[in-house]
C-alpha cells in the first residue's frame, strides 16, 4: 500500500521593518512555497530610532497591537511555525533587549534581530529564488540595489559570482529625516539628493568597481517594487525595463504632486515622499553605474525568510550554492589586502581535510566548517597593514568588513580564529559555546598553517585519520619538511590541549 502524502504545512514570515510591518502566510510542500495571504501595516519605527536611538511609547503600543493582530491571524490559519525578524530600526536602538522582552510578553511573538549582512543575505535569497531569470541576468555585470529604511546594500556580480557587497547609510527614512531637518524648497530637492547620495556612490565606484561594467541593476525596496508595473508601464511581464524608460519615470515622478502620484499608483499620500526618495536613489545608481537594464522582481524580506525555512526543511527551490557566495566575498576581501591565493588555498585544503577526518571527535557541523574555511582564506590579511602584528591587524579588518550571510557573532568568531592563529589564545574563565568553537577551529588552523609555513605548498597529498587516540596526518611531499615539522611540534601542543588528541605527521615515502 502506497504511503500517505504529507499534508502541506503552513508557515508565517514576519518582517518588523523600519517603515512597515509585513506578514506573509505560506503553504510549504514538496512542490515548494506558495503564498496564500499577505498583511501589511505602516509603522515608521525608523523615524524614531535613527534620530533618538529609541522607539517612542506610542509607536511601541501600536507595534504590540499589530503583532497581536498577526498572532490572531496565525491562529485563524492554524499556523504552528513562524519566524519574526526585526531589522535596522531595532539594530539602532539603545535598549533592544528590553524592547524584545516587552514584545514577547505583550504579543507572544519572539522577535529576533537580523544583522545587516544577515538581512541582505535573506533579501538576496528572495531574489535568487526567482530562478532562471536571476541566473540569466547575473551572467553579465550586475548590481543588486537593496534599499531599506536605514541603509542601502550594493552587491556586485560578475560572470554569475558575487564579488563584493557594501552597505551605505543612504536609506529612505534616514534621508527623509535629513530632508525634514533641512526643509529644502521643491526646486532644491534634486540638488540636495545629488549631494547626499552622489559622494558616497562616487567613493564606492572608485574603490570597488574600477574597470568593471555594470549593465544590469536588480532593485529591491519597500516603496516602488510592488507598484513597478504601474509606475513604469513600458516594463515587460517579467518586470524588466530599459534604464532609459526607468529614468523617464524617475525624472517625471519628481515633478508630480503628492495627490497626483497617490491617485495614479493607488497609495497613501504620506508615502509618496518616501517613494520619491527611493526612486531618487535608484536613479542616481543607474546614472553612476551607467546601467542599461533594470529588473524589479518584487521580492521581499518575508520571501527570503520563507526561503530560509524551506531550506531547513530540505526543500530545494533555487539551484544556487549560497555558501559559495559567502566564500567568494571572503576571497575578494583577501585579494583587496593582497593575500596570497595559492597559500590560502593550501591552508584551506589542509584545514578542511583535518576537520573532515576528525568529525567524530570535534562534534562540529557544516556551519563551523564554513567558518574555518573563511578563516583560512583570511588568515593573513593583516599583513597589508603590519607584518609584525598580523593577528591584531587581521582581526580589525575582518571585524570591520561586512561578509554577507554571516551574523555579527559569526564574523567575530572568524576574526578571533584568525587572531589566535597568530597570537596566544585568550582563555576565559568559562570557556564554552562560541569561545569553545573558536578554540577548536583555531587549533585546526594552527596545524594547517604550520604544514605550509614555508609558503612553498610542499604538500601534494594529504589525509587525516583518527587512530589509537591520535590524529594521523598522512602527507605526500616532494621536498623536505624540516621547517614545517618544527612548526608543527610547536602548535601540536595547543591542539592536544583542546582535543585531548595527539596529532602526528606520517610522511609517505
Amino acid at each position: 500500500m502506497a504511503g500517505r502524502k504529507k499534508a502541506p504545512r503552513l508557515f508565517a514570515a514576519i518582517d518588523v521593518g523600519s517603515f512597515e510591518l509585513c506578514m506573509k502566510i505560506f503553504e510549504i510542500s514538496s512542490k515548494g512555497l506558495r503564498q496564500i495571504d499577505g498583511i501589511r501595516h505602516r509603522l515608521a519605527l525608523g523615524t524614531d530610532s535613527y534620530t533618538t536611538h529609541k522607539i517612542s511609547y506610542e509607536k511601541m503600543e501600536e507595534l504590540f497591537r499589530i503583532l497581536q493582530e498577526f498572532t490572531q491571524i496565525m491562529k485563524g490559519y492554524r499556523v504552528r511555525e513562524y519566524q519574526a525578524y526585526g531589522t535596522s530600526a531595532f539594530r539602532e536602538t539603545e535598549n533592544t533587549e528590553l524592547l524584545l522582552d516587552q514584545i514577547r510578553n505583550r504579543s507572544g511573538i519572539r522577535l529576533e534581530i537580523l544583522s545587516n549582512s544577515e538581512q541582505r543575505f535573506l533579501d538576496y535569497k528572495a531574489i535568487a529564488s526567482r530562478g532562471e531569470q536571476f541566473n540569466h541576468i547575473i551572467e553579465k555585470g550586475t548590481a543588486i540595489v537593496d534599499i531599506g529604511g536605514g541603509n542601502i546594500q550594493l552587491s556586485l556580480f560578475d560572470k554569475g559570482s558575487l564579488i563584493i557587497t557594501q552597505s551605505l547609510k543612504l536609506g529612505v527614512l534616514r534621508l527623509h529625516e535629513r530632508m525634514q531637518n533641512i526643509q529644502p524648497r521643491s526646486s532644491q530637492v534634486e540638488e540636495l539628493l545629488d549631494e547626499m547620495i552622489g559622494g558616497q556612490l562616487h567613493i564606492f565606484k572608485k574603490i570597488y568597481m574600477k574597470d568593471r561594467e555594470i549593465r544590469n541593476l536588480i532593485i529591491m525596496d519597500d516603496y516602488l517594487s510592488g507598484r513597478f508595473p504601474d509606475a513604469v508601464p513600458q516594463a515587460d511581464e517579467n518586470r524588466e525595463a530599459s534604464a532609459e524608460d526607468f529614468l523617464a519615470f524617475a525624472n517625471g515622478l519628481q515633478k508630480e504632486g503628492r495627490e497626483e502620484v497617490a491617485d495614479r499608483l493607488e497609495m497613501e499620500e504620506e508615502s509618496v515622499e518616501l517613494l520619491k526618495i527611493s526612486a531618487g536613489i535608484m536613479k542616481r545608481v543607474v546614472v553612476a553605474f551607467e546601467a542599461e537594464h533594470i529588473w524589479v522582481p518584487g521580492a521581499s524580506l518575508c520571501d527570503g525568510i520563507a526561503y530560509e525555512y524551506a531550506e531547513r526543511q530540505k526543500l530545494k527551490i533555487a539551484d544556487r550554492d549560497f555558501e559559495q557566495d559567502i566564500i567568494a566575498c571572503a576571497g575578494t576581501i583577501s585579494k583587496r589586502y593582497q593575500g596570497s591565493h595559492k597559500r590560502s588555498e593550501a591552508i584551506e585544503r589542509i584545514a578542511l581535510t583535518i576537520f573532515d577526518g576528525m568529525r567524530s571527535a570535534h562534534g562540529m557541523g557544516d556551519r563551523e566548517r564554513l567558518l574555518l574555511r573563511l578563516a583560512a582564506i583570511l588568515h593573513d590579511c593583516g599583513k597589508f597593514i603590519n607584518m609584525t602584528n598580523v593577528g591584531e591587524c587581521s582581526h580589525a579588518i575582518i571585524q570591520n568588513t561586512e561578509i554577507i550571510g554571516l551574523s555579527h557573532t559569526e564574523r567575530t568568531m572568524v576574526a578571533d580564529i584568525v587572531k589566535y592563529n597568530h597570537t596566544a589564545f585568550d582563555y576565559l574563565d568559562d570557556i564554552r559555546g562560541e569561545s569553545l568553537t573558536v578554540a577548536k577551529l583555531t587549533a585546526i588552523l594552527r596545524i594547517a598553517n604550520a604544514l605550509d609555513k614555508s609558503q612553498k605548498q610542499k604538500i601534494t597529498g594529504i589525509e587525516a585519520v583518527l587512530r589509537d587516540d591520535k590524529l594521523q596526518i598522512r602527507v605526500d611531499a616532494g621536498q623536505d619538511m624540516l621547517f614545517e615539522q618544527d612548526r608543527f611540534r610547536v602548535h601540536a601542543a595547543f591542539f592536544e590541549e583542546v582535543y585531548g588528541i595527539r596529532p602526528v605527521i606520517i610522511r609517505h615515502e
